[in-house]
């Protein structure tokens, strides 16, 4: 269990926030921090991992104490047992795939599952190669088994998946579930995507203003309505066209487009560039927007 109770000032465009965060995660869950640009989602991270100290409060892990104020306890990042995975992947640039993933190796044992990780993230035909060399995505599996090197408590994801094409991006967030299974390693993640947040979520903790506003699952945030149906898509809505006495409506379903038929009713909800819900059940399609003020 991970429990953090702490206090920071931040400095945001809006102005001075005084961040408090209280959570609690569950071993082996994939938590997910989701909220507006500057509410606090990356601070969040960065306290845990000990890149930045919280100005009160506390972080324990395992029932182990990372961070105390009050007692002055403030464990440097190479003693927390975390993974950090970045936007821009941060990868040694002289040094090979199997090289990066050596390094970060303390011992001989972590340096014997060197070749497990780079098979984990299909990179075994590129080991012996430069960053320069690789694809986005390339570089990103880099990064990825890189985290895991030392087999870390925490995996802490800060949107390492925003900078790829939609192909790529699904395909490694394939990969990140498949790891995260297999592993079992406690992952949080920070996205604004809400396909991603759904597809990898064990539960989802709204940020906002520097507070965890509501942790639940991904689908109760998104969507208050229960739904029966038997398949749920998210997609972005991209068209909107009447043909009477129905309207087509054209979404973007991860790099897929999908049309469907929607009512006058279902129709009048909608917007460009909104998401919405695709629910069917028994074969009838239909179509629920989702939250947007939340995103």
């Amino acid at each position: 269990m991970i429990s953090i109770n702490v206090t920071k000032t931040l400095n945001t465009a809006d102005g001075v926030l005084n961040a408090k965060f209280t959570i609690e995660i569950r071993n082996g869950e994939f938590l997910t921090l989701f909220g507006p640009s500057g509410a606090g989602k990356t601070t969040l991270m960065r306290m845990i991992s000990g890149l930045e100290t919280p100005d009160s409060g506390v972080i324990e892990v395992d029932g182990e104490v990372w961070f105390d104020k009050s007692k002055k306890i403030n464990l440097p990042p190479q003693k927390r047992s975390i993974g950090f995975v970045f936007q821009d992947y941060a990868i040694f640039p002289t040094m090979s795939v199997r090289e990066n993933l050596l390094f970060a190796a303390e011992t001989a044992e972590q340096k014997q599952g060197v070749d497990e990780l780079i098979a984990m993230v299909e990179l075994e035909n590129l080991a012996n190669r430069l960053p320069s060399t690789l694809s986005g995505g390339q570089k990103q599996r880099v990064a990825l088994a890189r985290a895991l090197v030392r087999r870390p408590k925490i995996l802490l994801l800060d949107e390492p998946l925003s900078a790829l094409d939609p192909s790529m991006r699904q395909k490694l967030q394939d990969e990140l579930a498949l790891i995260h299974s297999r592993l079992g390693v406690t992952t949080l993640l920070v996205s604004h995507d809400i396909a991603e947040t759904v597809k990898l979520s064990d539960r989802l903790a709204s940020v906002v203003s520097g507070r965890i506003e509501k942790l639940c699952s991904p689908m109760e945030f998104f969507s208050p309505q229960t739904l029966s149906g038997k398949l749920q898509l998210i997609g972005e809505v991209l068209k909107i066209e009447e043909d009477a006495p129905v309207f087509i409506v054209t979404l973007l379903v991860g790099s897929s487009i999908v049309r469907t038929v929607a009512s006058a009713d279902e129709a009048s909800e909608l917007k460009i560039g909104a998401h919405a819900i695709i629910s069917t059940k028994a074969f009838n399609p239909i179509l629920i927007p989702l939250n947007t003020h939340k995103i």
